[in-house]
C-alpha cells in the first residue's frame, strides 16, 4: 500500500464516507504550519455557505469598523460643539466666577489673620468674628468719611449754580460768543422743553442702578468671603482627595505653599495700604487740606492696585490740595513723590520678604496680563498667581527637566 503513494487511511476514507459529526478535515503534519484562526475575524472555519445557523441567515457579522470616517467625524462635531457651549456657559456665568475668585482670593488673604489668632488660643469662629467684623468696621468708615463730602459738594453745587451762571453772563468772551451762536437762549429753550430733565432722569436710574449693583455685588463678595474663609480648611482637604494618594502629599505642600504666599501678599499688600492711609491722613491734616479722611481712604484704597494705583491717588489728593491753595498742592506733590520712594525700596521689601518672593520682571508681567484679562481685578491677582507659577515651575517643571 506504500508504494500507491496513498496516505494511511485514504482508501478507508474513499470507500467510507464521514459519518455525521465527524470532521472532514485530515490532522496536519507536525511540522506543517497551523492554519490561520480567523476565529478572531468573527468567522467560524467550520461553516460554509450551505449549512449557516438558522439564527443568521444573512452570515455571521465581521470586525467593526475602527476606521470609520463617518463615526470619526461625528465624534470631532460633538466634540467642537461641547468645548462650545462650555465656553458660552462661562462667557454667561463671567461675573458670577468673578466674584466667587474675588471671594476666594479675600478668604485666602484674611485667613493668615484668623490663624496668628488661633494661636493666641481663640477658636477659629471667634478669630473669623473679629477678622471679619474688622472689615466690616473699614467699609463703614469708608462709607461715613466719602458719602457726606460727596453729598455736601453735590449740595453746594446745585445751590451756586445760578450764580455760576450768572457769572458766566457777565464774562466778556462768554457774552461775545453767547453774542455770536445765542448758546444761552439754546440752553433755556433745552432746559424748558424738557429734554434735560429726561436725560436727567435716564442718567439717575443708570447711576441709581449702577450703584444697586455695585452693593448687590459688594454684599455676595462680603458673604462669599466669610463662607469660604469658615470653611477653607476642608475646601482643601476636599480639593487634595482629587489627587492621587502616591501623589498626595507632594500636591498637598506645593497647595500649602502656595496659599501661603497667596495669603501674605494680600496680608502684605492691606499692610501697606494701611500705612500709606496713616501717613496720608497725618500729612493732610498737618497742611490743612479739607477731606483729609476721605482722600487718606481713598489713598488707601488705590494702593492696592499694582503699578498704577499709588499714582491715581497721588494726582487726586494732590489736586484737591491745589485747590485749597498753591503751596498745599506743591508740598502734596513733593509728600507723594518722597512717600513712593520710601513705601517702594524700604516698606514693600520689610513686608514682602518673609510671604512673596517674585522677580520685578514677574511682577510687572503679571500685573500688565491680569489688567488686561479682567481689569483691576486681574492686576490684584496677577501677582500671586504669577508668584505660584514659578513655585510650580521651580519644583515640578525644572527638576524634571534636569532629569531628561
Amino acid at each position: 500500500m506504500s508504494d500507491s503513494g496513498l496516505s494511511p487511511g485514504s482508501g478507508i476514507s474513499s470507500v467510507f464516507p464521514s459519518l455525521p459529526g465527524q470532521s472532514e478535515t485530515t490532522p496536519e503534519p507536525a511540522g506543517s504550519p497551523a492554519a490561520p484562526d480567523r476565529s478572531r475575524d468573527g468567522v467560524n472555519p467550520q461553516a460554509h455557505d450551505h449549512d449557516m445557523p438558522l439564527d443568521r441567515p444573512f452570515g455571521l457579522p465581521g470586525r467593526p469598523l475602527r476606521g470609520n470616517p463617518f463615526m470619526f467625524g461625528l465624534i470631532g462635531a460633538l466634540g467642537v460643539l461641547t468645548a462650545w457651549l462650555l465656553v458660552q456657559a462661562i462667557a454667561s456665568a463671567g461675573s458670577a466666577i468673578v466674584l466667587i475668585v474675588v471671594s476666594l482670593f479675600l478668604a485666602i488673604g484674611l485667613n493668615p489673620a484668623v490663624e496668628a489668632l488661633q494661636r493666641r488660643n481663640l477658636s477659629r469662629r471667634l478669630a473669623i468674628t473679629i477678622v471679619f467684623g474688622s472689615v466690616i468696621a473699614f467699609f463703614v468708615v469708608f462709607g461715613l468719611a466719602v458719602v457726606p463730602p460727596l453729598t455736601e459738594q453735590t449740595t453746594g453745587f446745585v445751590r451756586q449754580l445760578p450764580d455760576y451762571v450768572q457769572q458766566l453772563q457777565n464774562h466778556p468772551v462768554i457774552r461775545s460768543v453767547d453774542e455770536r451762536y445765542q448758546i444761552l437762549d439754546k440752553i433755556q429753550q433745552y432746559v424748558a422743553g424738557g429734554g434735560l430733565a429726561t436725560q436727567m432722569f435716564g442718567g439717575l436710574l443708570g447711576v441709581a442702578s449702577i450703584v444697586i449693583s455695585a452693593l448687590f455685588s459688594g454684599f455676595t463678595v462680603l458673604v462669599l468671603t466669610l463662607y469660604f474663609l469658615g470653611s477653607l480648611n476642608s475646601i482643601k482637604e476636599t480639593a487634595y482627595r482629587f489627587v492621587p494618594r502616591s501623589r498626595r502629599t507632594r500636591v498637598r505642600l506645593l497647595g500649602d505653599e502656595i496659599i501661603n504666599q497667596i495669603g501674605g501678599y494680600v496680608a502684605g499688600n492691606l499692610i501697606i495700604s494701611l500705612i500709606a492711609g496713616v501717613v496720608t491722613f497725618l500729612f493732610l491734616s498737618m497742611m490743612k487740606v479739607p477731606y483729609a479722611l476721605a482722600l487718606a481712604i481713598f489713598v488707601a484704597v488705590t494702593d492696592l492696585i499694582p503699578l498704577v494705583g499709588a499714582v491715581i491717588g497721588a494726582v487726586v489728593a494732590s489736586g484737591v490740595g491745589f485747590l485749597s491753595s498753591v503751596q498745599a498742592g506743591i508740598a502734596c506733590v513733593v509728600f507723594f513723590v518722597v512717600y513712593q520712594q520710601v513705601e517702594n525700596y524700604w516698606i514693600s521689601p520689610k513686608v514682602f520678604k518673609s510671604s512673596v518672593d517674585v522677580p520685578p520682571v514677574a511682577t510687572i508681567v503679571g500685573a500688565l496680563l491680569g489688567g488686561a484679562l479682567l481689569g483691576i481685578v486681574g492686576a490684584l491677582l496677577g501677582i500671586p498667581l504669577a508668584a505660584a507659577l514659578l513655585l510650580l515651575a521651580r519644583e515640578v517643571v525644572l527638576p524634571r527637566q534636569d532629569r531628561l
